[in-house]
């Protein structure tokens, strides 16, 4: 068609152009170009039937599928899929096509209610959109149990959303259901610590946990398993709401306004703060034999008593070693004395200490030890050089050797630290009057006498010695120590030695004072860096919390309410139902710059705890949602399972007895997720 069309309207034309524009027309016709593919697929998957159907009663099939309206995959489903009651078998589940077949391998109960909750395991084939929130439910006996509740799951040290940890419910009320049977309901936080517990029964008070189920047996029977547990006993409830839906005729003018029914499910502020209880196995983590002269031993865990060492293939006297230990001993050190022992390439000790025994408590435990020291290889130059000096028979003077001792002051000091000196041995003796400080004025050095500073040993470090003193902002200063000031445990002195510094200006430093609302004291604030670490802390005083001398940057500020008034963190314990202490952010980064005075109100109820940290140092950020998800997902939530996904809005405070605010369960511009 296309070649006769345009044959008649150039007949007319030269034989010699007509043959040539027929060529061309022939050649534009059947030069097909590859076609666009159309727009990126931004559509998760569409849920269209399964067997049994959603919410069905009197079942008795352990095998579910269920179908969607394009070809699936389902992601990390030991992982993402949340079988409720919780199964001591393994489900079989596996994708096929469009369809989804789950297999339950344990027997199902009479008379109960079953949820599958997919979280966002389904996605699709080609783009890997992810069908979230997804859920089925189907009953064993003639009712289903549809009731839910829905909160928050947050580690409770940093307050970072948990992913992935159980959360269930007991019906039992026994404080030793938690740590004895396995939990009836269970559901599993999402990306942002989110979760919903479904099929629990009406006017059944319930008690809710969160586990991260190292052995799989859904109760709390590792000391080592992390943990979250609710004050309150909960009763689910709902309650019937209506949202208005807005129909268009075009994009300006509104057709019609519907008002659709939904079932709003309650209470669905419950906030879990998820902790460990540090009682980790003590065992003895790593022993080594770096240095000919040392034996190192690292522990699980601290304890209060230290290991007792008995040689066994060497006889020295009762003086054979220098124990070095950090402050919580569970790092130890024994430098070895005698030459003629640290000599011997293996050494054989026994070592008794505390150990976790098979039924988790500590007893004492006897340990057989080989150390060996292994010596660095020898490079082959330095081999040669070596055969030549033993070739030399000239005499050679030996060098002397002094004990290693170095003083840690840069050209430029902080006005508020001391001055660590450092040593590679442990010392034996130290003479203090042998270490002079001078100042200098004008051009004259001036001595220090010995009563304005001091020289301790720090009680953090091993090994090092402080010179505290006020010193003067920019002021210089020099330390001279004497010649044998120090003698160290192998007999060396150490040389004569001299180090001057300059102390910083006021000019190089910010202050920064919290003004807090909501404590008086009995706190602690931390001030943070940007990956959420702690680089200083101050107590709260009236109602204050001082930093002086910060050097200029972006700080972060979180605080803990500081129960038993010991200065740092201290977990939870459940024996004692004993929650962690109550952790706040300040809500937003603090720029300090040089010479700044900052005072800063801080109120910390006025934000919600799951909003409170600071997204610039939250590890799990939340990800940007794909375009049109929300409304699919919500109808998908609604229509499968009876669950109003997205209803969670922490927008009033928590600790304290403050509730959380709107308890809508449907979604709305307040819903922050």
């Amino acid at each position: 068609m296309c070649i006769m069309k345009s044959y008649n309207r150039l007949r007319y034309l030269p034989q010699a152009i007509l043959i040539t524009l027929v060529a061309f027309i022939l050649f534009s016709c059947a030069n097909m170009s590859r076609p666009s593919g159309g727009p990126k697929d931004e559509t998760p998957p569409h849920y269209i039937k399964s067997k049994p159907l959603p919410n069905a009663c009197n079942i008795s099939d352990r095998r579910i599928e269920i179908e969607f309206d394009e070809l699936i995959q389902v992601e990390k489903p030991s992982e993402k899929v949340i079988i409720s009651p919780p199964q001591i078998n393994m489900p079989k589940i596996q994708a096929q096509g469009k369809k989804v077949r789950i297999d339950l391998q344990d027997s199902l109960l009479a008379n109960t209610t079953y949820t599958i909750d997919f979280s966002d395991a389904i996605v699709d084939n080609n783009e890997k959109n992810p069908l979230s929130g997804f859920s089925i439910s189907f009953s064993t006996g003639a009712t289903r149990d549809s009731l839910q509740v829905s909160g928050v799951l947050l580690n409770a040290e940093n307050l970072e959303p948990i992913t992935g940890m159980l959360v269930g419910a007991y019906s039992n009320l026994d404080d030793t259901a938690f740590t004895t049977i396995p939990m009836e309901r269970i559901a599993s936080s999402d990306a942002l610590g989110h979760f919903t517990i479904r099929g629990l029964k009406a006017n059944c008070p319930y008690r809710i946990f969160a586990l991260k189920d190292a052995n799989r047996n859904y109760y709390f029977d590792s000391p080592t398993e992390d943990i979250a547990y609710y004050d309150s006993i909960v009763t689910a409830y709902s309650e019937p709401r209506q949202y208005a839906d807005t129909l268009y005729t075009d994009s300006m003018t509104v057709d019609t306004i519907v008002y659709i029914d939904y079932n709003s499910f309650f209470p669905n502020d419950i906030l879990l703060l998820s902790f460990n209880e540090q009682k980790k196995n003590r065992y003895m983590e790593d022993k080594s034999r770096k240095q000919r002269n040392k034996l190192d031993f690292i522990f699980s865990t601290p304890h209060d008593s230290l290991p007792s060492i008995t040689p066994l293939n060497f006889e020295p006297d009762s003086n054979w070693y220098v124990l070095e230990t950090n402050t919580t001993n569970d790092t130890l050190s024994y430098w070895l004395r005698d030459s003629l022992i640290y000599n011997i390439d293996t050494l054989q000790v026994a070592m008794q200490y505390y150990r976790t025994d098979t039924l988790n408590n500590l007893s004492l435990y006897n340990d057989t030890l080989s150390m060996t020291y292994r010596a660095p290889k020898v490079n082959k130059n330095n081999k040669k050089k070596r055969s030549r000096a033993e070739n030399d028979t000239t005499p050679e003077i030996p060098p002397m050797v002094f004990a290693d001792m170095k003083i840690n002051a840069g050209s430029s000091q902080d006005v508020h630290k001391p001055i660590a000196i450092e040593f590679t041995v442990p010392i034996d003796s130290i003479n203090y009057n042998a270490f002079h400080l001078y100042e200098k004025n004008d051009t004259l050095w001036n001595t220090l006498p010995d009563s304005v500073y001091t020289i301790a040993p720090d009680s953090a470090v091993a090994r090092t010695y402080l010179v505290s003193y006020k010193w003067k902002p920019e002021g210089e200063y020099k330390l001279l120590v004497d010649s044998m000031a120090v003698i160290d445990m192998y007999g060396l002195h150490t040389d004569k030695s001299e180090q001057s510094f300059k102390i910083k200006s006021m000019q190089e430093y910010s202050n920064l004072y919290f003004a807090i609302t909501g404590v008086a004291d009995s706190a602690v604030v931390q001030l943070l860096d940007s990956s959420d670490k702690p680089t200083a802390d101050a107590p709260v005083v009236n109602g204050g919390a001082e930093f002086t001398y910060l050097k200029p940057g972006t700080y972060y500020a979180r605080l803990f309410i500081d129960r038993n008034g010991n200065g740092k963190y201290d977990t939870g314990n459940y024996a004692l139902k004993q929650q962690p202490e109550e952790v706040y952010y300040y809500p937003q980064g603090l720029e300090l710059r040089a010479y700044w005075n900052v005072e800063q109100d801080w109120n910390i109820f006025q934000t919600a705890i799951d909003a409170q940290k600071p997204l610039p140092i939250k590890k799990n950020k939340p990800k940007e949602e794909k375009k049109n998800n929300n409304d699919e997902n919500n109808q998908n939530n609604n229509n499968y399972g009876g669950n109003n996904y997205g209803g969670n809005n922490f927008g009033g405070n928590s600790y304290g007895g403050n509730s959380y605010g709107n308890a809508s369960g449907m979604p709305s511009g307040n819903n922050r997720y």
